[in-house]
């Protein structure tokens, strides 16, 4: 069987050239900003004309552009590698960027070159949203529909609570813990926000992150551990989620207390950690005099996270549910009317 697993991920630019039109691209997706298609095409150009020299700044601190790109290749060679061992030699991963090169369009062509018996699309978001999975799915369906690409396909959903991943978010912060000789460190779980107003009309983002920061707790057997759920990345005059990350810091400079910052959205790195958590917070925290601040690296290529990707993948090959494969079950409440379970593609 030839397998292609489509992978979604944001995308970022390639230069400082590209930034600009990615940030239209972003703004410019109904997921985004929730207003009719031309006052949204407006609104973005006039945002990103508004915010590019402020993200090329950001970008400068990387050289210029994202990493992104390349670190999803990275896990895309990692994945292939596993799927290998478990005897499936016919699986090739494609990574479909929502924002930028190579996008949905792009991959779907050459997943049609490929002509795969069966597509699986995978999300390298943990955490289910309307506005990132829900949105790269989207993208996916115009893409094929465009190409007539039509094979079967399987989307899976989201993996907030999967073994593999927050063991492996559970070990580095135990062994961050106990490396460093720094006592009392508040553990800060930080995650990629959303305005308020998506998670009211039913958005499953927030629930799921919560789950996943319960789970690596719970995971860490700690009784007296001292730890917060927080959320960076905020952008306009819109309420938020919260409490922000940039809060959390301010509060443990006043309460003297260090701080273990684990991003738990994120599975790669890029400008919201490589930047927003490692420069930007990480000043803030020094003019808090927050006493030591210290920042895990996210899952990447780690053994543990690639196989819980390759798990989900081979069980779905096999016909079994995956932590939430869109089968049928799902794992949050009914209340969330943004879960897509039930929902299928191709």
């Amino acid at each position: 069987m030839r397998l292609a697993l489509v992978l979604f991920n944001l995308g970022g630019p390639d230069g400082p050239e590209d930034v600009q039109p990615f940030l239209f691209n972003l703004f410019n997706d109904p997921a985004i900003i929730r207003v009719p298609g031309p006052l949204r095409w407006l609104l973005a150009k006039l945002i990103s004309r508004r915010r590019r020299d402020t993200a090329k700044a950001i970008y400068a601190h990387l050289g210029g552009g994202s990493p992104l790109r390349q670190n999803t290749q990275l896990q895309a060679d990692a994945l292939e590698a596993a799927l290998r061992g478990r005897g499936l030699d016919d699986a090739r991963c494609f990574m479909a960027m929502r924002y930028w090169h190579p996008m949905s369009l792009e991959a779907a062509r050459a997943v049609q070159d490929f002509k795969p018996d069966r597509i699986m699309l995978l999300p390298l978001y943990p955490h289910f949203s309307t506005t990132t999975t829900g949105s790269s799915n989207g993208a996916w369906t115009a893409a094929c529909e465009a190409l007539g690409l039509r094979v079967p396909t399987h989307s899976l959903c989201c993996y907030p609570v999967a073994e593999g991943f927050v063991q492996t978010i559970a070990g580095r912060v135990r062994e961050a813990l106990a490396e460093d000789g720094v006592s009392g460190r508040r553990v800060l779980f930080t995650a990629h926000g959303l305005p308020e107003s998506i998670v009211a009309g039913g958005d499953p983002y927030q629930w799921q992150i919560e789950r996943t920061a319960a789970a690596v707790v719970a995971a860490l057997g700690m009784a007296d551990l001292d730890w917060v759920i927080s959320y960076q990345s905020r952008v306009g005059p819109m309420k938020w989620i919260g409490p922000a990350t940039d809060e959390e810091i301010v509060r443990a400079g006043e309460d003297g207390v260090p701080l273990l910052v684990v991003p738990i959205a994120f599975v790669s790195e890029h400008s919201e950690t490589l930047v927003e958590l490692d420069v930007e917070y990480r000043q803030l925290a020094e003019d808090c005099r927050v006493p030591n601040y210290r920042r895990l690296g996210t899952v990447s290529v780690a053994a543990g996270f690639i196989e819980t990707l390759a798990d989900m993948v081979t069980r779905a090959v096999a016909g079994e549910a995956g932590p939430c494969s869109e089968d049928g079950s799902r794992i949050c409440p009914v209340a969330l009317t943004g879960c897509p379970a039930k929902i299928r593609h191709g």
